[in-house]
Protein backbone atom coordinates (compact mmCIF):
# COMPACT_ATOMS: atom_id res chain seq x y z
CA UNK A 1 0.00 0.00 0.00
CA UNK A 2 2.64 2.00 1.29
CA UNK A 3 4.65 2.09 -2.30
CA UNK A 4 0.97 2.53 -4.05
CA UNK A 5 0.71 5.74 -2.50
CA UNK A 6 4.13 7.05 -3.15
CA UNK A 7 4.10 6.34 -6.37
CA UNK A 8 1.04 8.67 -6.86
CA UNK A 9 2.47 11.32 -4.52
CA UNK A 10 5.19 11.50 -7.61
CA UNK A 11 3.31 12.10 -10.60
CA UNK A 12 1.66 15.77 -9.82
CA UNK A 13 -0.53 14.77 -12.64
CA UNK A 14 -2.69 12.69 -10.57
CA UNK A 15 -5.55 13.89 -9.27
CA UNK A 16 -7.35 11.10 -7.80
CA UNK A 17 -6.51 7.44 -7.88
CA UNK A 18 -9.24 4.22 -7.45
CA UNK A 19 -7.83 1.19 -5.53
CA UNK A 20 -9.73 -2.46 -6.40
CA UNK A 21 -8.98 -4.41 -3.37
CA UNK A 22 -10.32 -7.93 -2.76
CA UNK A 23 -10.75 -7.05 0.99
CA UNK A 24 -12.06 -3.40 0.69
CA UNK A 25 -11.96 -2.59 4.32
CA UNK A 26 -8.23 -3.79 5.35
CA UNK A 27 -7.55 -1.60 2.02
CA UNK A 28 -8.95 0.96 4.17
CA UNK A 29 -7.65 0.55 7.30
CA UNK A 30 -4.49 0.01 5.44
CA UNK A 31 -4.62 3.67 3.82
CA UNK A 32 -6.28 5.10 6.86
CA UNK A 33 -2.98 3.99 8.54
CA UNK A 34 -0.66 5.87 6.26
CA UNK A 35 -2.34 9.20 7.00
CA UNK A 36 -3.66 11.19 10.00
CA UNK A 37 -7.35 11.83 9.63
CA UNK A 38 -8.51 15.83 9.79
CA UNK A 39 -12.32 16.27 10.03
CA UNK A 40 -13.34 19.50 8.18
CA UNK A 41 -16.37 21.38 7.14
CA UNK A 42 -17.08 24.30 4.86
CA UNK A 43 -19.78 26.07 3.33
CA UNK A 44 -21.46 26.94 -0.18
CA UNK A 45 -22.74 30.36 0.84
CA UNK A 46 -25.11 31.58 -1.38
CA UNK A 47 -26.29 35.34 -1.41
CA UNK A 48 -29.94 37.15 -2.22
CA UNK A 49 -28.81 36.90 -6.25
CA UNK A 50 -27.78 33.43 -5.91
CA UNK A 51 -24.40 34.20 -6.33
CA UNK A 52 -21.55 31.90 -4.94
CA UNK A 53 -19.29 32.82 -2.13
CA UNK A 54 -15.14 31.70 -3.09
CA UNK A 55 -12.21 33.35 -2.71
CA UNK A 56 -8.55 33.46 -3.38
CA UNK A 57 -6.37 31.29 -1.35
CA UNK A 58 -2.35 30.34 -2.06
CA UNK A 59 -3.34 31.75 -4.95
CA UNK A 60 -6.10 29.85 -6.33
CA UNK A 61 -9.69 29.35 -6.11
CA UNK A 62 -11.35 27.83 -2.52
CA UNK A 63 -14.13 28.07 -0.36
CA UNK A 64 -14.48 28.57 3.29
CA UNK A 65 -13.81 25.35 5.49
CA UNK A 66 -11.45 24.30 7.98
CA UNK A 67 -10.74 21.82 10.91
CA UNK A 68 -13.68 20.76 13.46
CA UNK A 69 -13.02 21.61 16.68
CA UNK A 70 -13.36 18.97 19.71
CA UNK A 71 -16.94 18.52 20.60
CA UNK A 72 -18.44 20.68 17.53
CA UNK A 73 -21.14 19.98 15.73
CA UNK A 74 -20.07 19.99 12.32
CA UNK A 75 -22.73 22.45 10.97
CA UNK A 76 -21.53 24.82 13.46
CA UNK A 77 -17.57 24.39 12.62
CA UNK A 78 -18.72 25.17 8.97
CA UNK A 79 -20.67 28.25 9.51
CA UNK A 80 -17.45 29.20 11.99
CA UNK A 81 -14.94 28.68 9.18
CA UNK A 82 -17.07 31.08 6.79
CA UNK A 83 -17.20 33.66 9.40
CA UNK A 84 -13.72 33.55 10.31
CA UNK A 85 -12.30 33.23 6.88
CA UNK A 86 -14.80 35.50 5.40
CA UNK A 87 -15.33 38.27 7.74
CA UNK A 88 -19.32 37.68 7.51
CA UNK A 89 -21.33 38.12 11.01
CA UNK A 90 -25.10 37.16 9.72
CA UNK A 91 -24.42 33.12 8.03
CA UNK A 92 -27.66 30.95 7.80
CA UNK A 93 -26.66 26.80 7.72
CA UNK A 94 -28.93 24.79 5.86
CA UNK A 95 -28.93 21.29 4.72
CA UNK A 96 -25.99 19.13 3.83
CA UNK A 97 -24.47 19.23 0.65
CA UNK A 98 -22.09 16.64 -0.40
CA UNK A 99 -18.54 15.24 1.65
CA UNK A 100 -15.33 15.03 -0.28
CA UNK A 101 -12.22 13.17 0.82
CA UNK A 102 -8.75 14.43 -0.42
CA UNK A 103 -5.33 14.14 0.98
CA UNK A 104 -2.13 16.40 1.52
CA UNK A 105 1.57 16.50 2.96
CA UNK A 106 2.37 18.89 5.44
CA UNK A 107 5.43 19.22 6.90
CA UNK A 108 6.44 15.39 5.22
CA UNK A 109 3.10 13.68 6.98
CA UNK A 110 0.23 12.84 5.44
CA UNK A 111 -2.95 13.78 5.90
CA UNK A 112 -6.61 12.27 4.59
CA UNK A 113 -9.26 15.05 5.24
CA UNK A 114 -12.59 14.37 4.83
CA UNK A 115 -14.70 17.95 4.82
CA UNK A 116 -18.57 17.83 5.17
CA UNK A 117 -20.42 20.57 3.14
CA UNK A 118 -23.65 22.33 3.93
CA UNK A 119 -25.84 24.68 1.68
CA UNK A 120 -25.56 28.38 3.69
CA UNK A 121 -26.79 31.60 3.06
CA UNK A 122 -25.66 35.22 3.84
CA UNK A 123 -26.40 38.60 2.87
CA UNK A 124 -24.37 40.53 0.12
CA UNK A 125 -24.56 43.60 1.93
CA UNK A 126 -22.51 42.79 4.54
CA UNK A 127 -18.99 43.64 4.32
CA UNK A 128 -16.52 40.83 3.21
CA UNK A 129 -12.93 40.40 5.06
CA UNK A 130 -10.66 37.41 4.05
CA UNK A 131 -8.51 36.30 6.81
CA UNK A 132 -5.22 37.18 5.25
CA UNK A 133 -2.91 34.87 8.14
CA UNK A 134 -5.00 32.08 6.43
CA UNK A 135 -3.51 32.90 3.15
CA UNK A 136 -6.78 34.28 2.03
CA UNK A 137 -6.12 37.38 0.22
CA UNK A 138 -9.46 38.07 -1.76
CA UNK A 139 -13.04 37.15 -0.61
CA UNK A 140 -15.73 37.76 -3.02
CA UNK A 141 -19.19 36.46 -4.47
CA UNK A 142 -19.27 35.42 -8.37
CA UNK A 143 -21.97 34.79 -10.35
CA UNK A 144 -22.98 31.46 -12.19
CA UNK A 145 -20.67 31.84 -14.75
CA UNK A 146 -17.67 32.72 -12.61
CA UNK A 147 -17.95 29.66 -10.63
CA UNK A 148 -17.89 28.02 -13.99
CA UNK A 149 -14.29 30.11 -14.55
CA UNK A 150 -13.54 29.15 -11.30
CA UNK A 151 -13.12 25.35 -11.75
CA UNK A 152 -10.01 25.88 -13.74
CA UNK A 153 -8.17 27.72 -11.23
CA UNK A 154 -8.99 25.46 -7.90
CA UNK A 155 -8.62 22.52 -6.78
CA UNK A 156 -9.99 18.88 -7.86
CA UNK A 157 -11.80 18.06 -4.87
CA UNK A 158 -13.67 20.84 -5.23
CA UNK A 159 -15.12 20.49 -8.09
CA UNK A 160 -17.70 18.09 -7.23
CA UNK A 161 -18.65 20.39 -4.71
CA UNK A 162 -19.13 22.98 -6.90
CA UNK A 163 -21.34 20.83 -8.84
CA UNK A 164 -23.35 19.73 -6.92
CA UNK A 165 -23.68 23.99 -5.71
CA UNK A 166 -24.68 24.27 -9.21
CA UNK A 167 -27.34 21.41 -9.37
CA UNK A 168 -29.29 22.76 -6.46
CA UNK A 169 -28.58 26.96 -7.13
Amino acid sequence: MLAAVEALEQDPAVTGAVLVARDTDAAWERFCALHRFVQAAGGCVSDEQGRLLAMRRLGRWDLPKGKVDPGEALDAAAVREVQEECGLKQVRCGVPLCVTWHTYTREGRRHLKRTDWYRMEASASEPLTAQVEEGITEVRWLTAAEVQAMKADTYPSLLPVLEAWSAGA
